[in-house]
């Protein structure tokens, strides 16, 4: 059945990808940018079931017009693909308060801005489903990925806790939780490497940019495979609400999901008996 999805980030990267796999698909998509002209280029020039048009997320007002315009052309919003992001490397203390902020702009509010815009129409349908990318680092805390994480995490309880106030609208949610794949989130363009700017950090940040940047080109996922996926989670009845996606992310996660509850037992004792004892007078 043919949808009409909107697609953030569509200009390169992975975005890129779901864009193309949905247009082969037979659906009618949206991609969106900060510079349309070159996400049309990408995507092969103009297409009878696509509409580029501008976003970038951090606005609410490039979010309205979007959806307005997506309505305005396609009659409706079925699926809202919140794929755009950025990352911020880097240890805690050479990461300045301003770049923490850029980052969870980008990677939180900017997915909050476009669901915003998105909302009134799924609602009014009584129909949608919003799918946001989020990351392993959404779940598992990494080295060298603090404001990255901080961000992911983030997504990870605004989408859990979203899913309870739009359910009574038949609109569905799903988080998605990629592993390393071959997208371009560590080429130059979407990642911000740091400067060393603490000795105590120096010798650790220089050695591991160097280690992120050869990673590029080389991770396992193939971020064309990892869109149909998308694509198949959008086309069910009862979509997952939580896509872990890649091998390596799966077992990342369920490591995680063993250690949580391993210091759940081991808080038992101690955090278990924290109420107040109405037996004594």
């Amino acid at each position: 059945m043919s949808k009409v999805i909107l697609v953030t980030g569509a200009g390169r990267g992975l975005g890129t990808d779901i864009v193309r796999e949905a247009l082969a698909a037979g659906h009618q998509v949206v991609a969106t940018g900060r510079r349309p002209e070159e996400v049309e280029e990408t995507l092969g020039g103009p297409q009878d079931n696509l509409l580029v048009t501008k976003l970038d997320v951090t606005s609410l007002e490039d979010a309205e017009a979007a959806a307005q315009a997506t309505v305005d052309r396609f009659g409706r919003i079925d699926v809202l693909i919140n794929n755009a992001g950025n990352f911020f490397a880097g240890y805690f203390e050479e990461i300045t308060p301003a770049q923490m902020r850029q980052q969870i702009e980008t990677n939180l509010f900017g997915p909050m801005n476009v669901t915003r815009a998105v909302l009134p129409v799924l609602r009014k349908q009584r129909a949608g489903h919003i799918i946001t990318l989020s990351s392993s680092a959404g779940i598992i805390g990494q080295e060298f990925c603090v404001a990255y994480a901080a961000s992911k995490f983030g997504v990870e309880g605004w989408m859990e806790s979203l899913r309870y106030d739009v359910e009574p609208y038949n609109i569905h949610t799903t988080v998605v939780e990629p592993g390393f794949f071959r997208t371009e989130l560590l080429v130059d363009g979407s990642t911000i490497w740091p400067e060393p700017t603490i000795d105590d950090y120096a010798e650790r940040t220089t050695a591991t940019v160097a280690a992120w940047k050869s990673m590029n080109g080389r991770q396992s996922g193939d971020p064309a495979k990892l869109a149909r996926a998308l694509l198949t989670i959008a086309n069910q009845d009862k979509p997952l609400q939580r896509f872990v996606a890649g091998a390596d992310a799966i077992e990342g996660v369920k490591a995680k999901a063993e250690e949580l509850l391993a210091q759940t037992e081991a808080s038992r004792e101690l955090g278990g008996n924290l109420g107040y004892d109405d037996t004594t007078a």
